[in-house]
């Protein structure tokens, strides 16, 4: 059992689709008691606006459910910018704000707007560098210098510096970014896919790499975007049994949000303080 004794937290996962009413959809979500809006970030799709613009939008037209991109692209983003974009949208959010990466997919895609195609190992060693290059940015410090392969600062001065320290979360899947994940992140983002059992595999190989790093598994917050009709047995395993605690709806309507609120996270939850109090 990997329980962290961690609350659970609840996310919407939004598509930023310029058709929808998206605003609205955020404030209703807010309304419905959402603690998270994961929002995702794929700047080449044509039918999307572009996912930090909408993620300021929606911080100010809310007043408590946290952001994130679901998950920021790092191949399209110098992670110096973005560690600006995420410390500037903490600060007029009032704490607000995590910021989740990942390597990169959908190469060609990613080629069609400028970027780097990348092949896995390269992806995840440029992946590594914008970490040391975000966290560096968000210290506060001066004359901030890195020489990278793929990643360079060259006398940088960081700031503004965020309320607090910032979240960073890496989506990751493959055995090399999950150690690479247990080794750095903060949080791991995963989507739940067939096989459920795969989740808690993932789950496992995190905690083996924090712990092979000197680090307590516990530190890692856990976020699982899950389908539409999720049960509260299957997510209170995932809480138990792989440390979950934020699980984020994708693909639901209005009416099974409001399951997923009122029925099956309380669920959830209860089954969850049963076990700890067993």
């Amino acid at each position: 059992m990997t329980d962290f004794g961690r609350d659970i937290s609840t996310g919407y996962f939004l598509v930023p689709n310029a058709a929808d009413p998206l605003v609205e959809h955020a404030r209703e979500l807010e309304r419905m008691g959402f603690e998270h809006l994961a929002v995702q970030d794929h700047p080449y799709q044509r039918r999307y606006v572009e996912s930090f613009s909408l993620m300021g939008v929606l911080l100010g037209a809310t007043t408590k459910i946290r952001v994130f991109p679901d998950v920021a692209n790092l191949p399209l983003r110098n992670p110096a910018v973005l560690a600006k974009a995420a410390a500037s949208l903490d600060l007029l959010s009032g704490g607000r704000f995590d910021l989740a990466v990942g390597a990169g997919a959908f190469w060609d895609a990613i080629v069609a707007y400028g970027g780097p195609r990348r092949a896995p190992g390269d992806a995840l060693a440029a992946e590594e560098e914008a970490i040391t290059v975000i966290r560096k940015i968000w210290s506060g410090d001066h004359n901030l210098r890195f020489d990278g392969r793929f990643h360079t600062l060259a006398g940088a001065h960081s700031g503004p510096v965020p309320t607090r320290p910032i979240g960073l979360w890496l989506g990751s899947y493959g055995p090399r970014a999950l150690r690479l994940t247990g080794r750095l992140a903060d949080g791991w983002v995963v989507s739940l896919r067939d096989d459920s059992a795969e989740a808690l595999r993932m789950a496992s190989a995190v905690d083996a790499a924090a712990v092979d790093a000197g680090r307590d598994p516990a530190s890692i917050r856990r976020v699982l975007n899950v389908g539409a009709t999720p049960t509260a047995p299957e997510l209170a395993d995932f809480a138990l049994a792989g440390g979950f605690d934020t699980f984020v709806l994708s693909g639901a309507d209005d009416r099974a949000s409001r399951v997923f609120i009122s029925e099956t996270i309380p669920a959830v939850r209860e089954q969850v303080a049963a076990e700890r109090s067993a």
